[in-house]
């Protein structure tokens, strides 16, 4: 089923966003994965967020992206709560992250998540989940979210 006002899908792990950015989009801070755990926040502050998304929402990728900053997701679901546009938001930002991002460690952390010996597991059980256990260019759990939102075909 499909949403078009939404960008709504249903798949095999329930409902897929198709309006989210990619974990790989950098903010203009140099952070993967930040565009797409604000724009997950806005979508919860709207109660537009799935329960297919909830389950990992402040958690996963957002919550690792939290811990590398050494902040709470509260504090950014606040930010984005109280600010009226994306400048405001940026400088609300600027304010709660810490001075060093270590951009390239966080960056490095994300298009490598999912191939360590620990990992590769999971990473295998959420392939077969979406039917796609037989794709060998799924290497990360951001390309098999980039699969999950039909970025990867």
């Amino acid at each position: 089923m499909t949403n078009i006002d939404n960008k709504l899908d249903e798949g095999p792990t329930g409902s897929i966003l198709r309006d989210l950015p990619s974990p790989y989009q950098s903010h203009s801070l140099g952070l993967l994965h930040l565009p797409r755990f604000i724009a997950k926040i806005r979508k919860h502050l709207n109660n537009e967020l799935p329960k297919s998304y909830q389950r990992n929402f402040t958690k996963g990728f957002d919550g690792f992206l939290c811990l590398h900053l050494g902040i709470d997701p509260q504090d950014v679901i606040e930010c984005v709560k109280n600010t009226a546009n994306d400048q405001e938001l940026e400088i609300k930002l600027k304010e709660l992250f810490p001075a060093k991002l270590n951009s390239h460690i966080w960056n490095r952390k994300v298009v490598q998540m999912g191939m360590s010996d620990m990992a590769l597991e999971k990473l295998e059980e959420v392939k077969l989940d979406l039917g796609a256990e037989n794709r060998s260019d799924l290497l990360s759990f951001a390309d098999v979210i980039e699969f999950d939102e039909g970025r990867i075909q």
